[in-house]
């Protein structure tokens, strides 16, 4: 009985991870793949957020919560016979799906907020303010967050369909994907690599990311920068001069009158390189 269980919560963590547990094990170099097995969340948990939001939960995402509570995923590297930590994937679970944004219960009273220091008048990027509801979805490590990003258009109105956003230490916004599956896809996609967010960003990945997602994720890393050189890549030849057509009119040679008579004909070879023979020098 106890392997069949086992053998259950195996698959349910390969179909879970999409099989980048294995992936990694067999990866050059890493050790310790950890994965945190949690209880799904029960359903009145979910009902109970949404109420007191006032947002409801897109569909995948409440697939999510109801197959497991977050989602905690981690693996290191030896260097030098010391392992330390490279990949970490992490969800919030839906306690500690968190509003970002205004004052603090316990901040000072004329303590800034995030609402104050919004100071983007785009309203396509997202607001700390009630333009919008936002939630963090993932800490990402220190290096910034990811969070779902609700409209608000009018109070008291129930959101639904929320973006995914990455909100970077500069507390600059950056555009990830629409839904939630998606993004998640994309955070197996780069197995939790150091900073892999900033791919997203206008000023890329830093030097030490770079090369951790050299090692690990080349093609995905290499295939990210094609569309800040798009015009190195555009055909700028012009079709009329390469399908010209290539029949020429042909050249006529001129003939040269002939030599007058009595001349003798001389050997180019020997004009081009003269003899000293029979030249004698006056001294």
């Amino acid at each position: 009985m106890a392997e069949k269980t086992d053998s259950i919560m195996t698959s349910y963590t390969e179909k879970l991870t999409m099989g980048i547990c294995k992936i990694l094990e067999s990866s050059p170099g890493v050790t310790d793949v950890m994965f945190e097995e949690k209880r799904p969340a029960e359903r009145h948990m979910i009902v109970n957020w949404e109420q007191k939001n006032g947002c409801t939960l897109p569909d995948d995402l409440k697939n999510f919560y109801l197959m497991t509570d977050g989602f905690q995923m981690s693996w290191n590297v030896k260097l030098n016979d010391a392992p330390i930590q490279v990949g970490s994937i992490v969800i919030n679970s839906i306690s500690s799906l968190s509003r970002q944004g205004g004052s603090h219960t316990y901040s000072l009273p004329n303590a800034p907020s995030l609402a104050d220091l919004d100071q983007d008048t785009d309203e396509d990027q997202p607001h700390f303010d009630s333009r919008n509801a936002i939630f963090e979805l993932d800490p990402c490590n220190g290096n910034g967050k990811v969070c779902l990003v609700y409209k608000i258009s009018k109070p008291g109105e129930v959101m639904r369909d929320p973006d995914i956003w990455f909100l970077d230490r500069a507390l600059y916004w950056h555009f990830i994907t629409h839904t939630f599956i998606a993004y998640y896809r994309l955070l197996l996609c780069h197995l939790g690599l150091p900073q892999w967010h900033y791919v997203f960003t206008s000023y890329g990945l830093s030097p030490q990311a770079k090369q951790w997602m050299n090692m690990y994720k080349p093609i995905t890393f290499n295939t990210a920068s094609l569309s800040e050189e798009v015009d190195s890549y555009v055909n700028k030849l012009d079709p009329n001069k390469i399908f010209k057509s290539k029949n020429k009119t042909p050249l006529t040679k001129k003939k040269l009158p002939p030599p007058p008579a009595g001349t003798q004909k001389v050997n180019p070879a020997s004009a081009k390189h003269p003899s000293h023979t029979g030249i004698t020098t006056r001294k």
